[in-house]
């Protein structure tokens, strides 16, 4: 027999792998002595896997042999088969899905069940079934478990023996409602199968795991078959298995099944689908179904061979780990009784040697921590490094990280479609509709990488960023009519009618649109928004092809649906759909999701985001069928996969070296380390201080130390001479004499600050729609009573939200009504309203003052009145005569030197209306800051326009004509605005002055 050849001998065959050899590696190392006699000997082997993930491992681990040991020539692989494995929603492959299977009959598309199910359910329940994404979200659910029933062999009438009508009848009553929706619906699609001649695809790949078994076991096949890392544990797929270890040159090859755990322990696992007593339910309540070696043991019963019966493999991998490794990783998952014995393991039984934990605060620290340690790995020659977590952020994370260094790392477990560029186009198309292009998945859409793509890219991001500022603030009216009035003042009305024509048709639908119809527009629309370059590279092409797949399964089961729902659909759908990245990432750095790490193996395995809810995850019981049901049919429950989450970690710690990684908080808080790493730390016991990973945090917290800094100083800016001669508004002097600094940013520098897309309405926003109320209101010769139906007008107009109308009108309404009564009768005692909301300015020592007005007012001794609207508090007659309000001065300054066309005369009166709560408790009230009668704080009313005149030569003296530096927050106690304090870097140096401004009262004008 040559060297390395495994025995021959009669009876089953079945073969096991320990964690510690690395299984691709080492079914590799012997599979080619065995099998590679000759230049065709290895083609001639067929190897049944359980993924097309699993085929590019062992082909990678076929070339890495190759380079390993020298031969003659080149190596011919073997013929890899795809076994299919559900979880993937992957198909068989062609040597188990042959012509000569034609008896059984086609598939039934899975798509047009997923939205023939939604009818089903809705036909079934009626309105009571929801709609939309929330409808196709419950047949998705209903779809997957009918596939989980399948895969056991569970046929529908098995949920109407009598066992189960009873367990069902003994539930709460939302168990009984939803199990019986649940018959219904099946039997609904059973019906349909039967008429268009289809069958499931879980039942049809159980016929033809049958199909197979049963012809090989009449007329074994000539060449060698070697199951290797299937662990499926279906009825139908354990009965193909069997036939392969029975024949003659066939073989089973099984991960890490511990053929050295004690009889006691292993039966301790349970009953693994072979009760003990007939008519005791497959799976017992006390099941170990958590543990690792569980759902091999239920393989194996289903199978028919016993555990005694299972040979070690005779070969290891190149990355094999100490032997040592094998019995402590069976210690650290011993069942809850069996565990007990921690306390007596010697201390080479709790030995880890090689594996490191590292404990980070924050995810973004622990991705900075292992992207150290894989920059560390590469620096040794050939030394390959994985990193494994179900953390799809995570893995993001790292792989960011990484790029610092140039080392492309491609996450094998892929992105969701919705992740992607293409993804993202198309659901920002459903999302502008389904929102009646609200501003912000609008300009998403219009500045999306992909839009406006080729030559014209720059001329449309242009015009795109101008629609952007047109756009900032409250929300405009809903659809295309509202943008194409701001597009045109924005001076983009050309280009925006080009986009108008692509968006137009996604406007004219109904409530019940066709699916298919939707998926149409929304494709036309992407290529006529980015060309052909929706539909290139691996997300478009992944695109295309959910396009196509749903638009045929749409028109075949003839799905309505609202296009407002059609977003939501699209994402539910989308995130099913993972871009998976080429070729060509670094060869040495691995980065895989659970399912893509099985039968890999690297030098160094990285295991991040060992937290509770993440790996393992968060267990989801079945919503439609109670657990009690699904045991006593044969069902495995909902913690099964608990176990095979255990499964994929002792298969990682089989490893040379191994880092296990987590988290103190994610994003939303603290979280709980995984109930893997508790086992670890507890089973290292006095150990543990020995496998703490310190060094590669403390070297990704360098990276982001900078060196101490000195603390910046208060911002005092001295413009030139001529930078400084600006104009000055009627608010901006306030702002000038208060904090000089944002006077300076903003009329100097020009800088403005910019609302958000579809804000809420600002206190600015408020006074903007008052003053127009107001002004209106004049304009039609101030008619009793019409305050509140232009309030209403204006209100519409500006497309304010409901719910800010809801809690605003009640106060605005009352304040007009004061000022309305108020106006009335000032004008019955001979005072009159000149002119309202008028701009004027004038010159003073050269420099141009100027402002609006909101309203002046001709009294009855001829003097005017000069009156501003303040939707909050007015400011205090201390402020005013401290000289930080001075608006109404200027205004009756600029009066009086004729610069209000049609106004002249003298000022007498200095009015703030505002629409605020008075002391009374009434809404709306006059306030005058002058200091007369029984006020305490004000200008008196002869001083008022003197002083104002003193405190404005000598802001001019000191600023605009004048040297001085235009200190930050001159006036810290001064509560002012806060629109230029990130500019000021106010942080970083208001501490040193000992306090900090309050945000300014409402100043609208």
């Amino acid at each position: 027999m040559p060297e390395g050849r495994a025995p021959d001998r009669a009876g089953p065959k079945v073969f096991t792998i320990a964690a510690h050899r690395g299984f691709a590696d080492a079914l590799v190392a012997g599979l080619v002595p065995r099998y590679a006699q000759g230049e065709l000997g290895l083609a001639r082997l067929t190897l049944l896997l359980p993924s097309r993930r699993t085929v590019r491992t062992m082909t990678e681990a076929f070339v890495r042999h190759s380079g390993e040991t020298p031969r003659q020539g080149g190596l011919l692989l073997p013929r890899m088969v795809v076994v299919g494995d559900l979880d993937l929603d992957e198909t068989l492959g062609p040597l188990l899905d042959p012509l000569g299977a034609a008896d059984i009959p086609p598939a039934a598309d899975p798509v047009r069940r997923w939205l023939r199910l939604a009818h089903h359910l809705r036909s079934v329940e009626g309105d009571g079934a929801g709609k939309g994404a929330a409808l196709l979200r419950r047949a998705w659910e209903i779809g997957r478990t009918m596939d989980r029933l399948l895969a056991e062999g569970i046929a529908p009438i098995d949920l109407l023996s009598e066992r189960v009508i009873g367990i069902v009848g003994e539930m709460a009553g939302h168990w009984t409602d939803n199990t019986r929706t649940f018959l219904m619906v099946q039997q609904h699609w059973i019906a349909e199968l039967a008429a268009r001649g289809e069958i499931d695809a879980s039942e049809r790949r159980n016929r033809l795991f049958d199909h197979a078994a049963a012809r090989w076991a009449a007329a074994p096949p000539a060449w060698p078959v070697v199951a290797a890392g299937v662990t499926g544990a279906s009825p139908s797929l354990a009965r193909l298995l069997r036939v392969v270890s029975d024949m003659e040159q066939g073989s089973v090859v099984l991960p890490d099944l511990d053929i050295d755990l004690p009889e006691d322990v292993w039966d301790e696992l349970g009953a693994a689908g072979k009760p003990a007593q007939h008519g005791d339910p497959p799976f017992g309540r006390a099941d170990a179904v958590t543990h690792p070696q569980y759902h091999l043991k239920l393989l194996l019963n289903r199978m028919g061979i016993g555990r005694e019966e299972v040979q070690r493999w005779h070969r290891s991998g190149p990355a094999a780990a100490p032997p040592q490794r094998r019995r402590v990783i069976s210690n650290l998952f011993l069942p809850p009784r069996a565990s007990a014995a921690w306390v007596d393991l010697p201390a080479e039984e709790r030995r880890l040697s090689g594996v490191r934990l590292m404990e980070s605060t924050h995810p973004g620290e622990e991705a900075q921590a292992i992207a150290v340690l894989v920059r560390e790995a590469l620096e040794v020659p050939e030394r390959r490094v994985a990193l494994i977590s179900p953390d799809r952020g995570l893995a993001a994370r790292v792989v960011a990280h990484l790029e610092r260094w140039g080392i492309k790392a491609d996450d094998t477990a892929g992105r969701p479609l919705p992740q992607t560029a293409a993804g993202r186009l198309m659901l920002l198309l459903a999302e502008v509709l389904a929102e009646q292009a609200a501003p912000v998945p609008l300009v998403a859409l219009l500045v999306h990488p992909l839009a406006g793509a080729g030559e014209r890219r720059p001329a449309w991001l242009e015009n795109a960023r101008r629609l952007d500022l047109a756009l900032r603030g409250p929300r405009p009216g809903v659809g295309l009519a509202p943008i194409a009035a701001k597009a045109h003042k924005a001076r983009v009305g050309d280009w925006w009618s080009e986009v108008e024509a692509i968006l137009t048709p996604l406007f004219a639908l109904t409530d019940a649109e066709p699916l298919e119809n939707l998926l149409v527009l929304l494709a036309e629309a992407a290529e006529a928004l980015c060309g052909d370059g929706v539909w290139s590279g691996p997300d478009g092409r992944a695109l295309g092809a959910f396009v196509q797949e749903l638009r045929e399964a749409a028109h075949a089961a003839g799905t309505l649906l609202d296009p407002r729902e059609f977003h939501a659909v699209l994402r539910d759908a989308m995130d099913r759909v993972s871009v998976r990245p080429p070729w060509g990432g670094h060869p040495r750095v691995s980065i895989y999701g659970l399912l893509e790490a099985r039968m890999s193996r690297a030098d160094l395995v990285i295991c991040g985001g060992l937290v509770e809810g993440v790996w393992p995850a968060s267990p989801a019981q079945d919503s439609l069928l109670p657990p009690a049901v699904l045991r006593a049919l044969g069902v495995p429950g909902a913690d099964f996969r608990i176990g095979l989450a255990a499964h994929d970690l002792a298969a990682a710690l089989g490893a040379p070296e191994v880092v296990l990684s987590w988290a103190q908080r994610d994003e939303g808080g603290p979280v709980i380390p995984s109930r893997f790493v508790l086992r670890v730390r507890a089973m290292l016991g006095d150990q543990l201080g020995r496998h703490v990973e310190s060094e590669a945090l403390r070297l990704a917290r360098a990276i982001d130390d900078a060196p101490s800094v000195p603390a910046h100083p208060r911002p005092r800016p001295e413009p030139s001479a001529e930078q400084r001669r600006v104009d000055l508004s009627v608010t901006g002097l306030d702002r000038l004499r208060g904090d000089p600094y944002q006077f300076y940013a903003s009329a100097v520098m020009g800088l403005r600050s910019l609302d958000g897309l579809d804000a809420e309405p600002s206190a600015a926003w408020k006074g903007e729609v008052a003053h127009r109320i107001m002004e209106l209101w004049h304009k039609a010769g101030e008619p009793p009573g019409g305050l509140h139906a232009l309030a209403q007008q204006v209100l519409t107009e500006e497309n304010a939200h409901p719910l800010m109308r809801a809690l605003w009108w009640p106060r605005l309404a009352a304040a007009l009504e004061t000022f309305e009564a108020k106006i009335i009768a000032a004008k019955a005692a001979g005072r009159v309203v000149a002119d309202v909301e008028m701009s004027g300015d004038m010159e003073h020592r050269g420099v141009r003052i100027h402002g609006r007005a909101d309203r002046i007012d001709r009294r009855e001794d001829g003097t005017l009145a000069v009156v501003d609207y303040k939707t909050g508090q007015p400011p205090t007659g201390r402020r005013v005569e401290e000289g930080f309000a001075l608006q109404l001065g200027l205004v009756a300054l600029i009066a009086e030197a004729g610069g209000f066309k049609g106004i002249s005369g003298k000022a007498s009166a200095f009015e703030y209306w505002s629409m605020a709560k008075a002391k009374d408790g009434t809404m709306g009230y006059e306030f005058e800051p002058v200091l007369e009668g029984r006020r305490k704080s004000g200008i008196p009313r002869e001083d008022f326009l003197p002083e104002t005149m003193r405190y404005l030569d000598d802001a001019l003296d000191r600023w605009i004509l004048g040297a001085e530096a235009f200190t930050a927050r001159l006036n810290p106690e001064l509560a002012s605005y806060a629109d230029y304090d990130q500019l000021m870097r106010l942080d970083e140096w208001i501490t040193l002055l000992g306090s900090s401004a309050a945000p300014d009262a409402e100043d609208l004008s």
